[in-house]
């Protein structure tokens, strides 16, 4: 007859079972944020928020933008230590990961100015991102550095996590389109889809939880957050 005490036991063995998906969850999620990303950046049609930064920074210092979003990350990773954010395995991939897949997508794909291949360019961006962040979410590895910034400041100011997301990307598109970042369109588009195309996908690829039901997450999982970054 099964205890109380065998609870934890049980909890460590669906955790270890589930290990595997989670891993290939949060990886394949980075590496699809990336792609996805690019798929943007080559429409031309607009960035998300943070984009719009770091291309912007590219254009400024000649690097790729890639490069520019593993180094931003890295630097609001920084952020954390006084607002006392602990990062986990998914928040540390996500600096160097979805920067490499950024910039290797845009090395594959062609350049194109029609429009008629630019817009499904916009649109399937738009919506892989929000695959990508029920996947890598829905791994349970810690949010992205700069998510964990949001939240945090949140935490620090005492307010809202909308309002301090709000100001957050307002400064970060104001900054990068000073910079030569490109908002439009998709800009727009994305900031209407992607809670919506998240909130989907994150029920699609969410861990069930575990025999006797226990929900596996990370140790120290902060609050999730809708967009990953």
């Amino acid at each position: 007859m099964s205890t109380r005490a065998d609870s934890p036991h049980r909890e460590r063995r669906g955790s270890g079972r589930r290990l595997p998906r989670r891993l290939v969850q949060l990886y394949a999620g980075l590496a699809l944020y990336g792609a996805s990303s690019a798929l943007l950046v080559e429409s031309g049609l607009g960035l998300e928020p943070w984009n719009v930064l770091h291309q912007g920074l590219a254009e400024l210092t000649g690097l790729t933008i890639g490069v520019v979003s593993i180094f931003v990350g890295a630097a609001v990773l920084l952020l954390w230590i006084p607002l006392r954010q602990r990062p986990g395995l998914g928040t540390v991939s996500n600096v160097f990961v979805v920067g490499i897949a950024m910039d290797g997508t845009l090395a594959l794909v062609p350049d194109t100015h029609s429009l008629a291949v630019r817009i499904p360019l916009l649109v399937a961006g738009i919506v892989l991102n929000g695959v990508a962040t029920g996947l890598y979410i829905s791994a349970s590895f810690g949010p992205g550095p700069r998510d964990g910034l949001m939240t945090g400041l949140h935490r620090r100011t005492g307010r809202s996590v909308r309002l301090v997301r709000t100001v957050l990307e307002v400064a970060v598109v104001a900054t990068g389109f000073a910079l030569g970042g490109t908002v439009g369109v998709g800009t727009v588009l994305y900031a209407v889809a992607i809670g919506p195309l998240a909130q989907l996908f994150l029920r699609v690829f969410a861990v069930r939880p575990a025999p006797g039901g226990s929900t596996v997450v990370a140790a120290g999982q902060p609050e999730r957050a809708i967009l990953p970054g």
